[in-house]
């Protein structure tokens, strides 16, 4: 059971942190390109589906990550899924204010402050993809170093 737990946290970590470089390269970038009222649009729309995805990505990063320690891996198992386990509060405590901010209505017309919450948005969620990025490759490493 050991290894199952292995490959599914590095199976989530690595979905994850694919899904946030994506996030980071090509749709926060293209939103911003569009201007405020849209990119607040855009926004709103595509954080619906990405609510549902990254959480349970992040869970099971964090959950398989813990198992596979309870099932005799190393301690670094541990380590990588409380990695992925820290985006849950470092989620809601930074990044979930600034995600209310976002979807207040009439937000597009106040352009400084939509593109002020956008960057803010951004920098978070680049720290998020970090951290995914770290533990993914973590993950890998210690599923390299296998017998």
């Amino acid at each position: 059971m050991q290894i199952f737990y292995e490959l599914t946290a590095a199976l989530a970590a690595g979905l994850f942190t694919g899904a946030a470089l994506y996030i980071i390269f090509v749709e926060h970038p293209a939103r911003l390109e569009y201007g405020p009222p849209l990119a607040v649009t855009e926004f709103v729309a595509g954080y619906k589906r990405a609510a549902v995805m990254q959480p349970a990505l992040a869970f099971l990063g964090f959950g398989a990550g813990v198992m596979a320690w309870n099932s005799g891996a190393s301690l670094w198992w541990l380590m990588g899924g409380a990695a992925m386990g820290s985006l849950f509060p470092l989620t809601i405590i930074w990044m979930l204010p600034i995600n209310r901010q976002l979807h207040a209505p009439g937000l597009e017309q106040d352009a400084s402050r939509a593109v002020a919450l956008l960057t803010q948005w951004g920098r978070w969620h680049r720290l998020r993809c970090l951290i995914g990025l770290l533990s993914f490759i973590l993950f890998l490493v210690l599923l390299l170093q296998k017998d």
